[in-house]
């Protein structure tokens, strides 16, 4: 979505290194060029002029011009004031007191809203709520059906006593789920509504029947990133004809230019509260003002990241695979590797999972063309290998890597590449486990850089102390060695003064001038 605008952002910040200091003719080029990337992501006029106007006032400060590295402050300057076009911190839900929560989404026709419904609806029941979808869109064709559909795939029920397709009055239906939410003790009533083509006092006018009907807790404007400044428009009209409280973005894995997400916040002054990404039930989340502004300065999203693993690994595998990898890594076989690859599967798609990683962006070519299908080439030629095969991988010889090529439909190539990437993935899983980390990064415990020590131990070796120099004339190299023992007999024999005096310790301790009653110490 953001793609256009990071390799902007990311260019214009390149001019900048190796400067010691910025110019003012260097402020006002990076300022040009950010306007440009924003206009050209198609964020709306008014907030770029007041994007741009902010990042030039604070880059003339003190915290730039006396800062040791200008580049990276500018570029903490950028991301904090993308933090707060954004809406700066994170809005959660609202839930009622008393009763079920009332979540009213409203919204364009093709905005997504019905899909979103149940996407919202798995997401709150992964929360440990229990919520129900009621279906009173009852204007465009098999929308009814389409949300009973949806319900069914997340394991939410559905109120749905119309079939809609132009019949039957959604007020009403929006009145008899809050009676049926109250009955069946439900947590949280969703209530998809109808949408438009285009803005119409029609719509409005049944979107503010709806809401006088339910009293949401929660108005979502639903809104298709991907449709540009409309997206504003269209946000402002609703909020004046109906009113909400909150944004949801559908369809950020787009190929548009975003300006959307980047505008609708800062125009409205409604947050956006959460954000779908994929066409899964699952690619939902609540949208982070900081995560979102790191994505686009191409910082990674390391906390979504760790989320989702968190949601989707199996701690029980997880522990069982450290725990063989922790030992010599002969337990850890090719059984294993199939499973946590298909762990990481879980995640989603691999190019998604990697944009996630900091500096992935200068790889964003590579992972647009990347095969997700891969897994499943792996998983094809290790599930033609015998168990004794996957347990020890040694033992694959050349007839070996024929048959398992050819009962897979692969290659003898193949067979080997992955033989050998299982081997080295070993070792450097098993180098991470003992040493804290990856091998060959400097500065990290356990590893084969600087301040790293080469045998993964995580300490740095101390360097041994220089000997005293000896004189290469053997006569002087042996009245230095006497004259160097006298010295150390001498101040061995008393550390209180000249060798051989005798010291009166009592006038001593009186000389120190010492408190009364610290005499007793002294005995």
């Amino acid at each position: 979505m953001f793609a256009t605008l990071s390799d902007r952002l990311a260019d214009t910040f390149k001019n900048l290194r190796g400067k010691g200091r910025l110019s003012e003719a260097d402020i006002d080029a990076t300022a040009r060029e950010i306007r440009i990337a924003l206009l050209e992501a198609d964020v709306a006029l008014p907030v770029v002029k007041e994007f741009v106007a902010a990042v030039k006032e604070r880059a003339r400060a003190d915290e730039v011009s006396q800062a040791l590295n200008p580049a990276q402050q500018i570029i903490k300057i950028v991301h904090e004031e993308l933090v707060t076009i954004l809406g700066g911190e994170t809005r959660r839900l609202r839930y009622a007191k008393s009763g079920p929560t009332v979540i009213m989404l409203a919204g364009l026709q093709g905005a997504g809203k019905t899909t979103l419904a149940a996407k919202l609806a798995l997401w709150l029941k992964e929360q440990d709520k229990a919520p129900v979808l009621v279906a009173c869109d009852l204007q465009r064709p098999n929308a009814v059906n389409q949300l009973q559909v949806n319900g069914e795939r997340v394991g939410v029920p559905v109120f749905a006593p119309e079939v809609g397709n132009g019949v039957g009055d959604p007020v009403a239906v929006a009145r008899a789920a809050m009676e049926e939410a109250k009955r069946k003790l439900y947590d949280v009533v969703i209530v998809d509504t109808a949408g438009r083509l285009g803005v119409d006092a029609e719509l409005m006018q049944q979107a503010s029947d709806i809401r006088d009907a339910v009293q949401p807790d929660e108005v979502l404007f639903v809104v298709d990133a991907m449709i540009g400044q409309d997206a504003v428009v269209t946000a402002q009209a609703f909020l004046d004809g109906v009113g909400y409280d909150g944004v949801v973005l559908t369809k950020l894995d787009g190929d548009a230019r975003g300006g959307a997400a980047l505008s609708i916040r800062q125009v409205t002054g409604k947050p956006v509260m959460f954000a779908s990404s994929g066409e899964k039930m699952g690619d939902f989340d609540v949208f982070h003002p900081d995560r979102m502004a790191s994505r686009i300065l191409d910082m990674g999203d390391m906390l979504t990241l760790i989320e989702q693993a968190e949601k989707t690994f199996d701690a029980e595998q997880a522990m069982q695979a450290a725990s063989k990898l922790a030992g010599q890594g002969g337990d850890f076989t090719l059984d294993d590797f199939l499973q946590q690859m298909q762990q990481v599967r879980k995640l989603g798609s691999m190019s998604k999972i990697m944009g996630m990683l900091p500096g992935m962006g200068q790889m964003r070519e590579q992972l647009e063309n990347f095969d997700e299908r891969e897994i499943d080439r792996i998983q094809a030629v290790i599930q033609s290998m015998t168990p004794a095969e996957r347990a020890n991988p040694k033992i694959i010889d050349g007839s070996r890597r024929a048959r398992i090529a050819k009962g897979s439909g692969r290659t003898v190539n193949d067979v080997n590449t992955l033989v050998d990437r299982f081997f080295e993935a070993r070792k450097m899983m098993m180098s991470m486990m003992k040493g804290g980390g990856m091998p060959g990064m400097p500065g990290m415990p356990g590893m084969g850089g600087p301040g790293g020590g080469k045998r993964g131990k995580g300490k740095q070796q101390p360097k041994k102390a220089k000997g005293r120099r000896v004189s290469g004339n053997p006569a002087k190299a042996a009245q230095e060695a006497k004259a160097e023992k006298e010295k150390a007999a001498a101040s061995a024999g008393n550390p209180f003064g000249v060798p051989g005096e005798d010291i009166d310790y009592e006038k001593a301790a009186a000389d120190l001038n010492l408190p009364k009653d610290f005499s007793k110490f002294l005995k």
